[in-house]
């Protein structure tokens, strides 16, 4: 079996965010409170794409959104060189 090797893109996945908050009709203080933050500056760096949720926090988003981690994290596969 070959490996597989996958990268999450923070941007993409940002995006990704941001859509699925928007159809769902959460704002980012709802995740915020959802998740116990103090303040928003973590969810506002996921949805610009500056960096990733914790593996925690994509399973918490995925049950709120009612979706997959699958579904949120956006990944490309690199062939192998």
């Amino acid at each position: 079996m070959e490996p597989i090797y996958l990268s999450i893109q923070q941007k993409e996945t940002g995006s990704r965010i941001k859509s699925l908050l928007r159809e769902s009709g959460y704002t980012v203080r709802d995740i915020q409170n959802a998740m116990g933050f103090e303040n928003p500056q973590a969810v506002y760096k996921w949805i610009s794409g500056k960096c990733l949720p914790s593996l925690d926090n994509f399973l918490i988003l995925s049950r709120l959104l009612n979706t997959s981690i699958e579904e949120i994290g956006r990944a490309s596969c690199r062939e192998r060189v």
